[in-house]
């Protein structure tokens, strides 16, 4: 079974590539006229080709753009021979190859044999940076190139990287996520199916071998998402490039905005999640209330475009990718990643947002991803298809849940505590809700136990009101009970007795210490009680806790950020004396 999830580069994202074969073919064909090449040629360098010769390899981990000059350029979605096989595209006088990759730095996902002898430009990774900041329509001549080309390669039924795994099983769930967010073409096998069989008994594999990644000359086995983008190159590396001005914990909406409008500003930004980019936002299965999208949009939509911005300004997404540590450095701050990596950067933004919470219930994190989700995408709904599910919660987001689950599966019970539905969510859900006959409410209602083996089979639901508990047939268990701050990894920062981190106002003298002796006039807007740290989103004591507000904080906190980079420390050996 081919995965049709949701991705980077989807066309549900981005509808103004076009939905059909042809229309895509078209952009990422594009062809730049004589002006466009001589222009984008006076970043790389010429070099001639040899009918036959081999230029780049899936799997490689070169990120060059090449121009046509003369040449004729073929591209193949798997590793070549030395026929090559049929082309995946072909690239002719004026046109370009190149695909996503250019931006996210991941290992190439085709492969670049010279078709017809000629000339070519080849323009290297900090040369494409450039040129995509100072040619801003051969950037998006460029950029549309790209999504068009990613978007075909995950139509296609030949991939550089197969997976192999059970799609009601946590670990599967995660794989799938994570290649789904990160817009990363791949083949998706389920492991029940013949095609999932007949691929593990060819390498040899058995189901404890499960998740299994087949990728360009590498097999893994009990794969995470961690491993997996350590092999596609997507977790850190260190460059030598020098100290970031600025360092971006948690990829939601805020770190998503911080990381546009500081890298648009010309400030060096690197982005960490420690799971996937997106963040809790990019679970939600419909915005309807984000400025300027009176139809809605997905959460996934609205962080796949963010991403893409990011990516395009020059910012550096890292995921999966935890940060376990900081603390004072000669230059500033100083990161420890979970891999044990280091990073130095002049100043941090936090914005880790909230971790969900668990009800208090047996075997609660046994289910999680084999039948207990905290998102109602797509992909989640795929999995539950035409069976009865149930969602807890009594907020917007279990709304939007239950109306985008409804038209998925066979029922869906909504479970709230309390009395009255309208009590936090919107009016304008809460009437969609009541009016869909998809939908059950059961008001003053809770968990009480779980049912199942392996995976959720049923509940029990207790009715606070007749002090009753029923069994109620479940396959999918959805929680939006909200969460609690992702700060347990800090340390002498100040935050909240619930975790929560103060910024600016929230600070007292006593949080501030000797630290801040000649800093004047103090913290500015959004920052931390250490200087240089910054808070945004839902991690940041008294935020708004919506989408919009959380792009508002992340965008705000960027030009305090330059205004920490102006300031003059005057202590500057009270930062260093500090331990974060």
């Amino acid at each position: 079974m081919h995965s049709a999830d949701h991705a980077l580069a989807d066309g549900t994202s981005f509808p103004e590539l076009g939905s059909r074969p042809e229309d895509l073919l078209q952009v990422a064909n594009q062809v730049l006229d004589p002006d466009q090449l001589a222009r984008a040629a006076t970043y790389g360098v010429q070099r001639d080709v040899e009918a036959g010769e081999l230029l780049y390899e899936v799997g490689d981990a070169n990120c060059d753009l090449v121009l046509c000059g003369t040449a004729t350029l073929a591209s193949y979605r798997i590793r070549t021979s030395a026929n090559g096989g049929e082309p995946f595209l072909v690239s002719g006088p004026g046109g370009f190859a190149g695909e996503l990759s250019l931006l996210t730095g991941q290992r190439r996902n085709l492969a670049v044999r010279a078709a017809e002898a000629g000339t070519v430009h080849v323009v290297d990774q900090p040369s494409f940076r450039r040129l995509m900041a100072q040619q801003t329509d051969l950037g998006d001549l460029f950029l549309r190139g790209f999504l068009a080309r990613r978007r075909m390669l995950r139509w296609g039924s030949e991939q550089s990287t197969q997976i192999v795994g059970d799609p009601r099983s946590g670990n599967g769930l995660a794989l799938r996520v994570f290649l789904s967010r990160m817009g990363l073409p791949y083949l998706w096998l389920d492991s029940t199916s013949e095609s999932g069989t007949a691929a593990l008994a060819d390498a040899g594999l058995r189901t404890e071998d499960l998740p299994v990644a087949f990728t360009a000359g590498e097999t893994l086995v009990r794969v995470t998402p961690g491993a997996l983008s350590e092999r596609l190159g997507l977790s850190y590396r260190s460059t030598g490039r020098g100290v970031a001005d600025l360092a971006i914990i948690g990829g939601g909406p805020a770190g998503l905005a911080a990381s546009v409008y500081a890298a648009s500003e010309g400030l060096s930004t690197v982005l960490f999640d420690g799971v996937v980019i997106g963040g809790q936002a990019a679970t939600s299965a419909r915005i309807e209330n984000y400025l300027g999208f009176p139809f809605g949009l997905s959460g996934l939509d609205l962080t796949t475009r963010a991403a893409v911005q990011s990516l395009k300004f020059g910012a550096e997404l890292v995921s999966p990718c935890a940060v376990a540590d900081l603390r004072p450095a000669e230059d500033g701050l100083l990161l420890t990643l979970a891999n044990g990596e280091e990073m130095a950067a002049r100043t941090v933004l936090i914005a880790t947002g909230a971790a969900y919470r668990s009800l208090p219930v047996e075997r609660w994190d046994h289910f999680v991803g084999a039948g207990i989700y905290h998102a109602a995408t797509d992909l989640e709904a795929q999995s539950v298809a035409g069976e009865p599910v149930v969602v807890v919660g009594g907020a917007n987001s279990a709304g939007q849940a239950a109306l985008h689950l409804a038209r998925h599966a066979s029922h869906v019970t909504l479970l709230v505590r309390g009395a009255d539905l309208g009590a936090r969510m919107s009016s304008y859900l809460v009437d969609r809700v009541l009016a869909d006959r998809r939908i059950t409410i059961r008001l003053r209602s809770e968990v009480a136990a779980l049912h199942g083996s392996e995976h959720l089979t049923g509940i029990s639901v207790a009715a606070k009101d007749t002090g009753t508990t029923e069994e109620v047939e479940c396959r999918g268990l959805f929680s939006f009970i909200g969460a609690v701050a992702a700060t347990s990894w800090l340390r002498d920062l100040a935050v909240d007795t619930t975790g929560f981190v103060l910024t600016d106002a929230h600070l007292t003298p006593d949080h501030l210490g000797t630290r801040w002796q000649g800093l004047e006039p103090g913290p500015l807007p959004f920052e931390t009680s250490v200087p240089g740290v910054f808070a945004a989103g839902d991690v940041r004591l008294d935020s708004m806790k919506r989408v919009a507000a959380a792009v508002g904080e992340g965008s705000g906190a960027v030009r305090s950020v330059h205004q920490a980079l102006n300031r003059r420390y005057v202590g500057r050996h009270h930062l260093k004396s500090t331990v974060v």
